[in-house]
């Protein structure tokens, strides 16, 4: 993985914080939008400092939610009206593109 600098993880944190209620975005946007080389730089920062941010706006492109957090996740986003059909996001509903 790339070198993480704290602009990096900043840019991130504001994106995530930008994801409007009801509203989903996926790491790839974010790593897009971002200027990160990978998705899975996005994750890493989510990982390692997003508790107080809307972690559970962001899913993988797949529409599915990693197994150990599907049950919360998806509980968050029902409760915000996104659409969840058989443990998928609806993408297509609902998707969120940072500026």
């Amino acid at each position: 993985m790339a070198a993480v600098t704290d602009d990096d993880v900043e840019r991130v944190r504001a994106l995530v914080a930008a994801i409007p209620v009801g509203m989903v975005t996926t790491y790839g946007d974010l790593a897009a939008a971002a200027g990160l080389s990978s998705p899975r730089i996005v994750g890493w920062i989510m990982r390692t400092d997003s508790a107080d941010l809307p972690w559970h706006r962001v899913i993988s492109a797949s529409g599915r939610p990693p197994a150990h957090l599907a049950s919360r996740q998806l509980g968050r986003l029902a409760d915000e009206g996104v659409p969840v059909v058989d443990g998928r996001v609806v993408l297509r509903e609902c998707r969120w593109s940072p500026a």
